[in-house]
């Protein structure tokens, strides 16, 4: 009734599942889990690597110069604040930091956004939110049969992880023109490295090589709160 789906045949038979996030909980039930991946299709959104901040990680034009529209490729993707982690692939991140700084939830904030105005595609925005206690909760915005006028926003929540288990989403469904949005509920799918390093190296071996642009991937002990973080990038970064 529960079907786990094996993650890495999941990104090896989709070429382009556009921007994703996998939140779950490590197979020794210890860890939250965290991965966060973006790939691209043009120049501009190819020309892109993850870099570590105090809070978080950022992205950056790999090569300025071909940097032709920040506005929806530059942002930070993971941020850190009251012992939650913020997950988006968008500047949506900061939104529910800031509606999280006046005590506001997770819901209120996205409420106030919409997909991305990236006509015909509308690339939904995905979100997580990841607590002190590993439980989590993930949201797409997307349009509505691809009109401009018309957003769903759906929200999940997962207040019980179970180990060895995670959730995730993507932008699209697969590739074409214009871009299908994804569909349905988060997949779930399994969890089973003992190491962020050893999760990093299925993701980013599974994901097309053409299409594959940057890679995220966090472990938290959830008891003492130390950190595995791996960045992967296509370019390499000095």
């Amino acid at each position: 009734m529960w079907k786990t789906n094996d993650l890495e045949t999941l990104l090896r038979e989709n070429d382009y599942p556009g921007r994703g996030i996998v939140l779950g909980r490590s197979v020794d039930g210890k860890h939250a889990v965290m991965v966060y991946f973006i790939m691209g299709r043009s120049v501009n959104s190819r020309n892109r690597v993850f870099l570590l901040t105090e809070d978080g990680i950022r992205t950056e034009a790999y090569d300025p110069a071909k940097l032709s529209d920040p506005s929806l490729i530059i942002y930070h993707p993971v941020r850190v604040w009251g012992g939650r982690t913020i997950v988006t692939n968008g500047d949506q991140t900061d939104t529910i930091r800031d509606f999280m700084l006046v005590q506001k939830t997770f819901e209120a904030a996205l409420r106030t956004r919409t997909f991305e105005p990236d006509d015909p595609n509308f690339t939904p925005r995905i979100s997580g939110v990841v607590k002190e206690d590993g439980s989590y909760k993930l949201s797409i915005l997307k349009s509505i049969d691809g009109d401009p006028n018309c957003c769903s926003r759906q929200f999940f929540e997962y207040d019980t992880p179970i180990p060895g288990v995670g959730h995730y989403i993507h932008t699209y469904q697969m590739d074409g023109e214009p871009l299908p949005s994804f569909s349905g509920e988060p997949e779930r799918v399994d969890i089973n490295t003992e190491t962020a390093e050893e999760l990093a190296e299925l993701v980013w071996n599974a994901l097309n090589e053409d299409n594959k642009v940057s890679l995220f991937v966090r472990y938290l002990n959830l008891e003492t709160g130390e950190e595995e973080t791996v960045i992967k990038n296509k370019h390499d970064v000095q």
